[in-house]
């Protein structure tokens, strides 16, 4: 699977999101510090009520303190950013430089490159969101085409035939007996 790389959506884009939902808790804190309701700071806001709810309850119990971010949720990543590198530059030498037949990698010949590597094993549906979402690659899909396929006989049709065809009238009797067909 050849692919084209592309900014990877995290973590930056992640830190970004995550930055504006934290000025936004700040923004609304400073409204609660105005004497604005819950509801109002909402409206404001472009949030829900339940958040401005949520967020008022935390900044009355604890102020502009109970409002900070508290940083990324969800485990850590089991690999790491140098085990990605790792990978990435693996999977740039091709399929056939891991002893794989061809050089078309699948999601299950990436899992076993990744875990000759790490040590990590992977389910092969998990490794497409670790290459789309941390690697930032996309799918890249080889050009299928007939072995049998005649280039000489198609560029004759599409130079000789194609022109007399295009110029007939639609609804006029079409004279098929002088075409020539592309192997």
């Amino acid at each position: 699977m050849p692919t084209t790389t592309r900014h990877p959506r995290a973590p930056t884009a992640a830190l970004h999101d995550r930055q504006q939902r934290h000025a936004r808790r700040l923004q609304a804190a400073a409204l609660f510090e105005q004497g604005l309701r819950p509801a109002a700071v909402a409206r404001r806001l472009g949030v829900s009520r339940q958040s401005a709810t949520r967020w008022h309850a935390a900044w009355t119990s604890g102020g502009t303190d109970a409002l900070v971010s508290k940083g990324p949720t969800g485990p850590a990543p089991r690999l790491s950013d140098q085990d990605l590198t790792r990978i990435d530059s693996a999977l740039r030498k091709g399929a056939s430089a891991h002893g794989f037949t061809g050089d078309l990698w699948t999601l299950a010949r990436i899992a076993e490159v990744i875990q000759r590597l790490t040590g990590i094993r992977l389910h092969p549906g998990y490794v497409w969101v670790v290459l789309r979402q941390r690697l930032g690659w996309s799918v890249q899909r080889p050009v299928r085409r007939a072995a049998e396929r005649d280039e000489q006989a198609i560029a004759r049709w599409v130079a000789q035939d194609w022109p007399r065809i295009k110029e007939t009238p639609i609804g006029a009797k079409r004279d098929w007996s002088s075409s020539t067909s592309p192997a």
